[in-house]
């Protein structure tokens, strides 16, 4: 993702990253860490997530919020912050599939191993927020998923 990126940016990720040395580093500093158990710490997060996107930078987050232990991977439901935030500031999505990066590296490695290779992402066209309002969270929220969703589906069955 960091490579996709022509401007500054930062992440927003579960607290647990602080407990890594080397993404602590980041979640110290640049990134926006949030412990989603916390309502105080999720409405820290957003109202720091929305400030820095007022002022230019974009924000990569993975709405689906967790990683489950399904193997092959399934794509969890996303949650509605990201979704809410972007209609709030009038910001566009800019949805993004990253098709195999689980056969390359599943979560830590450990249980299945890693293997060194190439990810295959795919960039789709922005969903625009402009003209959505609160009301159409949720079905903003349902369309970038399909968006994400469907092209997982069709990498994994076309090399099947």
């Amino acid at each position: 993702m960091t490579m996709l990126m022509k401007n500054n940016f930062f992440f927003m990720g579960k607290d647990e990253l602080l407990n890594n040395p080397l993404t602590a580093l980041y979640f110290k500093t640049i990134d926006v860490p949030v412990n989603r158990q916390s309502k105080m710490s999720s409405y820290r997060a957003f109202k720091t997530a929305g400030e820095r996107l007022k002022e230019g930078m974009s924000l990569i987050i993975f709405p689906e919020g967790k990683i489950g232990d399904e193997y092959p991977p399934l794509l969890h439901p996303f949650k509605n912050g990201p979704f809410k935030l972007a209609i709030s500031l009038k910001i566009p999505i800019l949805p993004v599939s990253i098709v195999n990066n689980w056969e390359i590296l599943w979560d830590d490695g450990k249980r299945y191993g890693s293997k060194p290779g190439k990810c295959d992402i795919i960039i789709h066209e922005p969903v625009y927020t402009e003209n959505l309002s609160e009301k159409d969270e949720e079905n903003l929220k349902n369309n970038v998923f399909e968006i994400v969703h469907s092209a997982l589906n069709y990498k994994i069955y076309k090399d099947s």
